[in-house]
């Protein structure tokens, strides 16, 4: 063992963090994300031509053949959806494509003088049939997917199980708000820097918190956001409606027993607004959530902030 040791570089338009506990592991760790990264892109990504759920969009209508990681990737959103009465659905994807989310985030206009309103509500996640005994979907003529709430998170579980199995060490795995670890973590588990851009996280000022196991995952308003004539829209929406969820939340922190289970905690509670924290309790998530004011509501046990120097 040769103490930790830690790495981080550009991935899915933010930047993966990976954090081992043998630093004599690192290079191997970052391997094998770097290589769950590639994969879930060249899978999932509403961006690339060449990607999987591309050709699964071309197909639509008919039974298309998928490969194990998009039957996975779709089965967790699908699952999502179910587990939030419909506030997570993959079947949002023209209404995101309608605000202006178009490509990757480093590329749109950030201030589109055209102005964007409600696609309507999403054609409905119940609406895509998935077998996985065969390895088959169907997607109705006229129904985009955007795995984009799921399958980062699920990129970040997937990630940190491999390596710490691969490495046999601790594994911290951050993508953006997504973090996983797995494996034998340090003494008192992992810090975690919570606040409402992760690149911009500090712990002198921002709460920190200690994990042991699963995820934890933050949605925000503020990081992925832009402007339509001179409207604020964000990368949330509200299947609902089409349409950005009214301005309570500036960001959700959820922790669960994995991250995609906290991402979708997260997410769908942007979207329920005020009846978010009642409904996080109910589930036993802890969660910190913090109103565009700055005003913070904890729930569900999460710990009382402190700030520690760095």
């Amino acid at each position: 063992m040769t103490g930790m040791g830690a790495a981080r570089f550009p991935a899915l338009g933010t930047a993966a963090e990976v954090i081992v506990t043998d630093a004599a592991a690192l290079e191997r760790a970052q391997e094998v994300v770097r290589g769950h990264v590639r994969e879930i892109d060249r899978t999932c990504s509403r961006f690339r031509e060449d990607s999987e759920i591309s050709r699964l969009h071309a197909g639509a209508g008919r039974a298309v053949r998928v490969s194990p990681l998009l039957a996975e990737a779709l089965g967790v959103a699908l699952r999502a959806a179910e587990l939030t009465g419909g506030l997570v659905d993959p079947t949002v994807a023209h209404a995101v494509r309608h605000l202006g989310y178009t490509g990757d985030f480093a590329g749109l206009d950030h201030d589109d003088p055209r102005p964007a309103t409600a696609a309507g509500a999403a054609p409905g996640w119940w609406r895509v049939q998935l077998d996985t005994d065969r390895g088959e979907v169907v997607l109705p003529r006229g129904v985009s997917l955007d795995l984009g709430a799921t399958a980062k998170a699920l990129a970040a579980d997937r990630a940190a199980a491999d390596a710490a199995e691969r490495t046999g060490c601790g594994v911290f795995v951050g993508l953006g708000g997504d973090v996983a670890v797995a494996g034998p973590g340090p003494d008192g588990g992992w810090r975690i820097v919570v606040g409402d851009d992760h690149a911009r996280a500090d712990p002198r000022r921002d709460p920190v918190i200690a994990v042991v196991s699963g995820g934890v995952a933050t949605s925000s308003t503020t990081c992925r956001a832009w402007r339509r004539a001179g409207r604020p829209v964000h990368h949330i929406v509200d299947p609902r409606t089409g349409d950005v969820p009214d301005a309570l939340w500036r960001t959700v922190s959820v922790a669960a027993a994995s991250c995609v289970d906290a991402n979708t905690a997260s997410t769908a509670s942007i979207v329920l607004g005020h009846a978010a924290p009642g409904w996080l309790a109910g589930q036993r998530l802890p969660a910190r959530l913090v109103t565009v004011d700055g005003d913070v509501t904890a729930v569900a046990g999460w710990p009382e902030e402190a700030k520690v120097a760095g």
